[in-house]
């Protein structure tokens, strides 16, 4: 039997974690620079960790940082979650995709997130695509 006693995700609830992640997305191609930063500081740790395959970040400043850099490649795009929040152990995964004014779908991923003890974001990876082929 494992002990859950540290288990962030045992005090979250499935609705908890979806308005944590979807703030998190909001976050991440809001063009309005001070309610970016609100979001961020609202569902981030303050030494969390964002990683994506192009690039990364540490802190509040630097997560939302990056963000400008997807609305310089995606103006006017934004993310929005495309799954439910599967979560155990302080750990939870969720689809995405980033989505152009006009519907069309510009990337798809998946997410795999860990909690501070606070249920904020401590870190995320992203991964972009549908998970690859098994080798034969």
């Amino acid at each position: 039997m494992t002990d859950t006693s540290s288990d962030t995700t045992s005090d979250t609830t499935a609705d908890q974690l979806g308005r944590i992640v979807d703030r998190h997305l909001e976050a991440y191609a809001c063009p309005d620079a001070a309610r970016r930063a609100e979001l961020v500081a609202a569902t981030w740790d303050p030494a969390g960790t964002l990683l994506d395959p192009p690039f990364d970040g540490t802190g509040h400043d630097a997560i939302a940082a990056m963000a400008d850099v997807v609305l310089t490649h995606y103006p006017d795009h934004r993310f929005v979650r495309t799954s439910g929040v599967d979560a155990h152990h302080g750990i939870a995964r969720y689809g995405w995709e980033l989505v152009a004014p006009d519907g069309t779908v510009a990337v798809a991923g998946l997410d795999v997130a860990e909690l501070a003890a606070d249920g904020r974001l401590r870190r995320v990876v992203g991964f972009f695509g549908p998970l690859p082929a098994k080798e034969a």
